[in-house]
Order: structure tokens, then C-alpha cells, then sequence
């Protein structure tokens, strides 16, 4: 087994500490068998099992105390084996998260208890111990070599007086027979194993493009790359994925099916996770089996494609024939030729296994295609170990933001006399001693490090690297000339990913436990700028960088005042800030926030914001803006006194503060208690007045947020309408951007569901933007929109505004749209319309084919169409006209389907909207024969008094029917019934009671003729 693990199995580099496993087919291959020599030890060799190792196996494993049943002592941190040794020692020991395992039964068990998760530990045991024989067997077995380990661990077996050495013997035999089997198993893999190309993939995706097209003979819909830059070596993959193997991304569209987002890799073509919803990242996991090649691929996947395939085949062939021109082969030779190049001191058998994996062979010289330097060999290699460290750990966020594409000087361009100056600079970095070094330091910072020439220069003539060496240094003074040049050149996006690939993150982390609190600000303000890329922002928090960065907030004194402050304090009070500036370009990711919040950031946050400092509140309040997404953060801004804060803070002068302010507000109001909190400390005056002040979108966004959140609750909107804050929102219906009018639209609906604010909106000419808004196809101004209208319509005199205006016709227009939440509130919209326009059943006739339309939104799988559907039906059913063309439509048995259901707000409407389609033709009957009756009896037995009322509506018009009359009965409707006629509610007791009445009729004919 540590012949296969030091030969065959795919380990990582790393600059600090023993490599781990690359995510590669062949290492999942050799860790699944030995999960299954493992697995069946226990039963296979019962007496070996029982072996106590020599040193217990350890690592940290992922699993928790509850999952350990019997046979085990579990308390909530620990788990015992109840097996233990000759000393009482147990053979299983798990202190979360690390266990030690002292013999093969309870590794055997372990995997059974990891169910799905066997893998991961198995490869956690593999990571921790690389060489398992020596903890089993004994250190003396250290020194094998590869050729001679059977015949010596037997001579030393031999030789050995222990009593357990027959058994000691056994296990080294079937060590031996699994490293046997484990080589033999993987060489077999290798030999199978695919190995493709760029160049080769490239020319699979240009010779499929030809055929791809609209029209139905070609192959494919069409075929695109994920992203236009194409590196040095052909890959386009992102640099941390090469390393994996993996050269490009393509999107292809099949006649026959959906979009498909591919990988294509080293080891094949595969399906991934697709386009992730945040920032058009890729969810790089493998989806699905391994195909060969792309088309190997597609033909599995796509019928249609295989068809035209058979079709074209004569021309594809011929074309496929072309690209296998041996010209095509030079460009092989160029990367055979790079490769020798780039691993110039490496071994023989270190450049077959190259060959073998392309992702090996991308792990050195992975610098290439990102960063292109003119560097040593030594310098790559450093540089490589560091990036390793850094992709080393997966992580359940997107790759990378969406990023500007790499710019590059070109050769022949005419370089600015800066570009030259700065390459001499980076000369004296490289080789001069330290104060040479801090000169050089000192000029470059006197070139305009703001002007994207100078940082490109930087980073194109090396000085990245050095900047970031220097950083690693005993000399303050480098650390700091480093640093103040790498926070300016990091506003960059570009120097930002650069920075990231050569590891200078896990650098900068460390540098923020430093005594000097110079040292600290520089490295905190710097993540701050390189966390605005995701990938930065994720190694920020796997090397410690939260912890520590949260820690540094606890610097601040607590004065308020800023001319109180002495130097010292001054100093502390910035290292706060720079803390603060930095969590807040970290809190941008889920996972940060959490652990921002278990590391005690909140509550020194909190204290934060009690300050004065301006500079020091912007990064705060930003930092609980982001962090107010998450519900445990808005229950302690709820909690902690911080709205109050929040709203002193709004009538600041500083227009940034108030935008975040404003923009937490937003994030907290969804509860109503912070509703109420921000209008009892005063909070909504501000507001108000804010809205007249609307040269910053960015600020006018935040706040006309706040006021939408707010407007929720009632008597928030009475104080709005004392501010005036009303006619200032109509007036922001026009001229503004999408991400205002969204929310000027939703504090309008609010506002509207009061007669009094309907007035002002109609009185101040704001129907008519609200009309002229339903035409777009931002689908949360839509949604908000079609409140507002509908709100509006609530109002006969607004009503006849948004008729005239052809309001209605756009409102039914919407039900076509594809998004569920948009056809819901346009259904919600129009039940006011319905109900309020003059000649209500004539204007819906007018529609051709919204009838049809509306009815065949019955099918929709969503619950909130559902209802706003059979809400507008009611309203629609009102006309005898119109029920009756529904009726042939097939309203009835749409309706009866949707009668077993749950949900009591769709209970509601469904059964007001049955009651209404009763009263045409047979519907009644036709209601019973579809078996609608039963499932809304069980609806009296509901909680809502609303759901009760359309009920017993529903059921009197039902009950005109004999036959479900007997329904009715044998499913217990008059004892529910009887409880209802003495409801408050009259209409309730009167439907109740009317039913109760057709069901006595009923049982009393029915007697009556029997005895007759």
C-alpha cells in the first residue's frame, strides 16, 4: 500500500506541510479500493482485525459523536469504542473532529458508519498517514525499500519474539497483496485512461460550429466557449482549474434539449453543474459519466444530434480528415518542447507521469498563461507551491467574480517611458540589498500607481512576484514599501486575480498578527481590495483571516470624539477601520458572514457604530449591511440596539453613510418589530426628506428601499403621508433606473392599499407611470408594478384612468409572462379591475383569447398562480357570459383537480371560485361527477375563517344537487355545518344553514317516497 500511495496516487505540492490528494479519476480509483479491502477485513480476517496497531491512525474527520450507535461511549464531544487493548486503552478514540483508530475491525466499522461519506474519510486517513505500514507494523519497516519489502518485513517478523507475530505476518502479507493489487489495478486505469488536448479540443469545437446552425439539417443549435480569452497554451480554463486538468468550458444548444454547459478535460468531456445564479459564475462538478470526446458526448446525450450526424457524416468525416493534417501535429511538439522546458531538472519517471495527467503537467506551469513572467524557474516553482496551498481546499462558493478580460502590453506597442522606469526599479528589487531595496520602494511609489499602465507594468515585468517575496522578510521597512505599493495597485481586477494566484493572501493573513500596527492597516486595507474578487475572499477565510481581522476591531477606544484622541489611540482607532474596510469586501460571501459572526465580529461592531469617526462608520455600517441578509444578523441588529444608531446616522452629511444606513434598513424592515423601531426612533422623517435628494442613484435606491420595507407596515404609511413622502415618490416614476423604480413601485402598493394615498397617487398623475411601466421586462418591477395598478384599481375614478389607458389589456398580457411571480400579482391585479370597471363582462370578452388563457393557467404547478387564478375567475364568473364561454373551456374539471389540496389560501379562492361557476348550466352535476365534493367537506375543518365561509358558500350551491347531497352526508359535512350556523360571520351562517337545508330536504323526499 505505500509503494501505490508514494508512486501512483496524484499528490498535491504544498509550501507548509505534507501535500494532499489531487481530485483526479486514478486517486478515486486507488482510495475506493482500498475502502473495499477495508470494508471487508472485519469479515474476511476476523482474528486479524482484532491486531492492535503499533501507532493509532489519525485525522480529522468530518463526522459527528451522534452518528456513533452501539459498541461506542458517546458523550456530545467524544466517542470511546467499548473494544479497548491489553492496557484498557479503547481501539477507537474520537475527539471532534480528530479520531485515532488502533485496529482494522474498527476501521471497518468506521466506514460503515460514514455511509455515502466513506470517501472523504478514506482520503482524510490517507492525507494524515502516508505511510500506513510504519503505525501498523512498526518504524523499523520504514526503510523497505520498494523491490524487498515482503522478504524483509518477514525476516523481521521472523526474528520478532512477540507473540502475536503469525498474526503480525498475515497482515503483512495482505499489505502486500493490496500494494500488489493496487498497482496492478491502476496501471490498467492509466493505460485506459483518456488524454486530450487544446488542440485537439479546439479543433472538436471549431469543426462543430461549421455545422451548427437554426437550421434543422445542422448538427447542433449552436456551440460556444465560456469565455473569449484563450491563455498561452491553448487552455481557457480559469488557471485553479487547469491544475485539475481541465482546458475549456462550451456551451452547447441541442435541437432536442436544453442548454448544456460542458467541461472539457484532460481525462474527457463531462456535464457540468451549469451557470451559477450568483455573479454568471460556473458550479465546476462533475454532473455525469466521462465521455472521450465531445461528440462521443453529444451523442449520447442528444437523439436529434446523432441523427443529423448520419446525415453529415460523409462531409463531417471528410473535414475531420483535413484536421488530422500532420501540419497539425507541429503545435504538439511546441507544447512537448515547452514542457521539457519548463521541468528542466526533473526526472525521467517525473515527466512520464506528466504525460500521463495533463493536469500534472498544467501544475507546472500553471504561472504561464496567468501571469506570463520572465521569471527563473525558482521563482515559478515558489510561486506555484503557494497557489497549490491556496486551491488546496474546496470551497461551496463559485470560482471566481465575473471578470474583465486580461489585458496584456503587446510586443510591438509603444510602451510609455513609466513601463521602462519601473522594469529598472523591479531590477534593484530582485538584487540589491535593503536599502537599495527600500529606495527602489520609495520611487516606485512616486510614479502614478492609479494609472492602469504602471500597475500592468508592475506585474508584466515581474514585480509582482518580488513585492510579494518582500512581504516574507524580517525588514519592516520592505514589508511596509511593499505593501503601500501593493494596496494601490490592487484597485485593479487584474492585479487582484494575480495577487491570488501567487499566494500572497495567506501572506498578508499572517502579516496581521504583527506587533506594528502600520504592518496591520497596509495588510488589512490590501485584503480589503483583493476580497472584492469571490476566490480571494474564500482563501481569506481558509487561512484564519476572519479571526484575525475581527480581532483587530477590538483595537478601537471607545471615545467619540475625535480630537480626544492621543497618537496611540488614534493609531488603534485606524487599525479598527482598516479591519472593518476589510471584513466588509469579505462579508460579501456566505460563508464569511458565518464566520464572522462565530468569531465575535457583531457585537464589536456594535460598538463600532457608536462613534463619530465618519471614515470608521462607513466600513461598519457597510460590513452590517451585508451581514443583514442573514436572518441570525437582523435578530441582533433587532436585538442590539443598532436601529437606533442606524437612523442617527441617516442625517449625517456624509452621503455614503447614508446610503448604507438606508440600505440596512431596507435589510432589516421585512420584521415588523423593526418596523416599528425605526418609526419610534424617528427614522422615517429622514427618509422622507432623502427623497428629494436625487443627483445619487445609489443613495436614492438604498433609501427608496427603506421606504418600501417600511411601508409594510400601516401606521408607518400614516407618517409617510404626513412627510409628503407620497407625491415625492410619484414624482420619481419617470427618469430614473430600474433598481429605483422598483422600489419607488413596491412603496407605492403599500402605500395604495389605504383609500386616502390612492387619492394622492391619482390626484398627483401617477396612474399613468404606473401604466406605462407594466411594458417592461424587469420581472421584480413588473411584480411590483401590478400591485400598485391593482391597488389602484380599487378606486372606481382610478379604475377609469387605467381603462382609458388600455391598463387592463396590459395586465392580461402578463399572464404570458414565464415568471410564476409576475403572472400571480397580474392575476391579483385584475380582480380589482374586473370587479371595479364599467362593463366589466364586455371588456373582458374583448380580449382574444384571455379566456382561454386564463383558464389554462389552472395547469400551473405554482400555488400563488393558483389562487390569484382562481381569485380573477371568481370576479370573471360574475358575467354569465363569460362563465359560460370558461365553461366550454373546461373550468370545471381544472377546478375539481386542483380540490385536494392544502394549502388554505388556494382553498379559499378555489371554493369562491367553484361557487360562482355553480350557477351555469349542469356545473353542479358536473362538479360531483369529477369528484370535487368530498375534498370540500374536509376544508370545513380548516383553521381559517375565510377558507369556512367559501366553503359553505361553495357547498350550498353544490347541495342544489341530490347527488351531492349524499356526498355531502356520507362525508360528515351537516355535523361541521351545524357548528357553523352559529357563527358569527352571517354570510357563513346563512351558506351553513342553507346547505344544512338542501341536504334535510333531500333525506326527507327520499323518505317520503319510501313509504309511498
Amino acid at each position: 500500500m505505500g509503494v501505490a500511495l508514494a508512486k501512483l496516487a496524484q499528490w498535491t505540492t504544498a509550501r507548509h506541510g505534507a501535500g494532499t490528494l489531487e481530485i483526479t479519476p486514478l486517486n478515486e480509483v486507488i482510495l475506493k479500493e482500498i475502502i473495499t479491502f477495508v470494508e471487508s477485513f472485519i469479515y474476511k480476517y476476523p482474528q486479524e482485525a482484532k491486531f492492535v496497531f503499533v501507532e493509532p491512525l489519525e485525522w480529522n474527520t468530518s463526522l459527528e459523536p451522534s452518528e456513533f450507535e452501539s459498541g461506542y461511549v458517546v458523550s456530545e464531544t467524544t466517542v470511546k469504542s467499548e473494544e479497548v487493548d491489553k492496557n484498557g486503552q479503547p481501539l477507537l478514540f474520537l475527539s471532534v473532529p480528530q479520531i485515532k483508530i488502533r485496529s482494522f475491525g474498527q476501521l471497518s466499522r468506521l466506514l460503515f458508519i460514514a455511509k455515502t461519506a466513506k470517501l472523504k474519510e478514506a482520503q482524510a486517513c490517507v492525507e494524515a498517514n502516508r505511510d500506513p505500514i510504519v503505525k501498523i507494523l512498526g518504524s523499523d519497516y520504514n526503510t523497505m525499500k520498494e523491490d524487498s519489502i515482503a522478504l524483509n518485513i518477514l525476516d523481521k517478523i521472523t526474528r520478532d519474539d512477540d507473540p502475536e507475530s503469525e498474526i503480525k505476518k498475515k497482515i503483512a502479507m495482505l499489505l502486500k497483496q493490496l500494494d500488489q493489487h493496487l498497482l496492478n489495478h491502476s496501471l490498467k486505469h492509466i493505460s485506459l485512461e483518456i488524454s486530450l488536448n487544446p488542440v485537439t479540443v479546439k479543433k472538436d469545437i471549431e469543426l462543430l460550429k461549421r455545422f451548427s446552425g437554426k437550421e434543422d439539417q445542422t448538427v447542433l443549435e449552436s456551440i460556444e466557449y465560456t469565455s473569449d480569452y484563450e491563455f498561452s497554451n491553448g487552455c481557457r480554463a480559469p488557471p485553479w482549474r487547469q491544475i485539475h486538468g481541465e482546458i475549456c468550458y462550451v456551451l452547447v444548444k441541442p435541437h432536442d434539449g436544453d442548454t448544456l454547459c460542458i467541461t472539457c478535460s484532460a481525462g474527457g468531456v463531462f456535464l457540468n453543474g451549469g451557470k451559477t445564479d450568483d455573479e454568471e459564475g460556473i458550479n465546476y462538478e462533475r454532473k455525469g459519466s466521462i465521455y472521450k470526446d465531445l461528440v462521443t458526448f453529444l451523442r449520447e446525450k442528444s437523439p436529434q444530434f446523432l441523427e443529423n450526424m448520419s446525415k453529415q457524416g460523409i462531409s463531417f468525416n471528410e473535414e475531420q480528415q483535413k484536421e488530422k493534417d500532420p501540419l497539425g501535429e507541429a503545435p504538439k511538439k511546441e507544447e512537448a518542447a515547452a514542457l521539457h522546458k519548463d521541468i528542466s531538472g526533473s526526472d525521467k519517471r517525473s515527466l512520464e507521469k506528466n504525460q500521463i495527467n495533463f493536469g500534472r503537467n498544467q501544475m507546472t506551469k500553471r504561472l504561464e498563461p496567468s501571469l506570463n513572467r520572465k521569471t527563473t524557474v525558482n521563482y515559478k516553482q515558489k510561486s506555484a507551491e503557494k497557489i497549490e496551498e491556496v486551491i488546496s481546499d474546496s470551497s461551496s462558493e463559485s470560482e471566481e467574480d465575473e471578470e474583465p478580460p486580461d489585458h496584456r502590453q503587446e510586443a510591438n506597442a509603444d510602451l510609455p517611458s513609466e513601463y521602462w522606469q519601473i522594469q529598472k526599479l523591479v531590477k534593484y528589487l530582485k538584487g540589491g540589498n535593503q536599502t537599495a531595496t527600500v529606495i527602489a520602494l520609495c520611487s516606485m511609489r512616486d510614479f502614478n500607481l492609479a494609472q492602469e499602465t504602471c500597475q500592468l507594468a508592475i506585474r508584466d515585468v515581474g514585480g509582482l512576484e518580488v513585492l510579494i517575496n518582500l512581504l516574507e522578510t524580517d525588514e519592516v521597512k520592505c514589508k511596509i514599501g511593499s505593501l503601500k505599493i501593493l494596496k494601490e495597485i490592487s484597485h485593479n481586477p487584474q492585479i487582484r486575480r494575480n495577487i491570488v494566484d501567487l499566494g500572497g493572501l495567506p501572506i498578508m493573513v499572517n502579516i496581521l498578527d504583527s506587533p506594528h500596527k502600520s504592518l496591520k492597516c497596509l495588510a488589512a486595507e490590501t485584503i480589503a481590495n483583493v476580497a472584492k474578487c469571490k476566490r480571494a475572499r474564500r482563501v481569506v477565510r481558509q487561512y484564519g483571516g476572519i479571526t484575525k481581522l475581527v480581532a483587530l476591531l477590538d483595537c478601537a477606544h471607545d471615545s467619540t470624539e475625535p480630537t480626544q484622541l492621543s497618537l496611540y489611540e488614534a493609531r488603534d482607532v485606524e487599525v479598527a477601520r482598516c479591519g472593518a474596510l476589510a471584513l466588509w469586501s469579505c462579508s460579501k460571501s456566505h460563508a464569511n458572514k458565518e464566520a464572522i459572526r462565530k468569531a465575535g465580529g457583531f457585537p464589536l461592531l456594535a460598538r463600532l457604530l457608536k462613534t463619530s469617526h465618519e471614515n470608521m462608520l462607513i466600513p461598519v455600517v457597510g460590513t452590517l449591511q451585508e451581514c443583514a441578509s442573514e436572518e441570525s444578523y437582523r435578530a441582533a441588529i433587532k436585538a442590539g440596539r443598532i436601529i437606533k444608531s442606524l437612523v442617527k446616522n441617516l442625517s449625517s452629511q456624509n452621503e455614503q453613510l447614508q446610503e448604507h444606513c438606508a440600505m440596512a434598513i431596507y435589510q432589516c424592515a421585512e420584521d415588523e418589530e423593526t418596523r416599528d423601531l425605526v418609526r419610534l426612533h424617528g427614522g422615517l422623517k429622514p427618509l422622507a426628506s432623502l427623497l428629494n435628494k436625487t443627483d445619487n442613484k445609489e443613495r436614492l435606491a438604498a433609501v427608496t428601499g427603506a421606504i418600501w420595507k417600511c411601508s409594510i407596515s400601516k401606521e408607518n404609511v400614516t407618517k409617510f403621508r404626513e412627510y409628503k413622502a407620497i407625491e415625492t415618490l410619484v414624482g420619481l416614476l419617470t427618469d430614473q433606473p430600474e433598481e429605483v423604480l422598483v422600489n419607488v413601485v413596491g412603496a407605492l402598493g403599500e402605500c395604495c392599499q389605504e383609500h386616502e394615498n390612492r387619492v394622492i397617487v391619482r390626484k398627483c398623475g401617477g396612474i399613468q407611470p404606473l401604466v406605462n411601466l407594466l411594458v417592461g421586462i424587469n420581472q421584480a418591477l413588473l411584480v411590483n408594478v401590478t400591485k400598485a395598478v391593482g391597488a389602484c384599481a380599487v378606486e372606481p375614478e382610478s379604475m377609469m384612468i387605467i381603462d382609458h389607458l388600455d391598463g387592463v389589456r396590459l395586465l392580461w398580457s402578463l399572464l404570458k409572462n414565464p415568471h410564476p411571480d409576475v403572472k400571480a400579482s397580474a392575476a391579483w391585479a385584475l380582480c380589482p379591475c374586473i370587479e371595479n370597471a364599467k362593463d366589466a363582462g364586455e371588456m373582458v370578452r374583448s380580449f382574444v383569447g384571455g379566456l382561454e388563457l386564463i383558464v389554462n393557467l389552472l395547469k400551473s404547478d405554482n400555488k400563488e398562480v393558483l389562487a390569484s387564478v382562481c381569485a380573477a375567475i371568481t370576479n370573471i364568473a360574475k358575467d354569465q357570459e363569460n362563465l359560460a364561454v370558461i365553461t366550454d373551456h373546461g373550468v370545471v374539471p381544472l377546478l375539481s383537480k386542483l380540490a385536494n389540496t392544502n394549502n388554505n389560501k388556494l382553498r379559499h379562492h378555489l371554493a369562491e371560485a367553484i361557487s360562482r361557476c355553480c350557477t351555469w348550466g349542469r356545473n353542479r352535476v358536473a362538479f360531483g361527477e369529477h369528484k370535487a365534493v368530498a375534498p370540500l367537506v374536509r376544508y370545513l375543518k380548516s383553521n381559517d375563517t375565510n377558507v369556512h365561509r367559501a366553503t359553505a358558500q361553495a357547498l350550498y350551491q353544490l347541495s342544489e344537487d341530490a347527488d351531492n347531497c349524499i356526498t355531502m352526508h356520507e362525508n360528515g359535512a351537516v355535523k361541521l355545518l351545524l357548528d357553523m350556523v352559529g357563527s358569527p360571520d352571517q354570510d357563513l351562517q346563512e351558506a351553513a344553514a342553507g346547505c344544512i337545508s338542501n341536504i334535510r330536504r333531500l333525506a326527507l323526499a327520499t323518505e317520503k317516497a319510501r313509504y309511498t
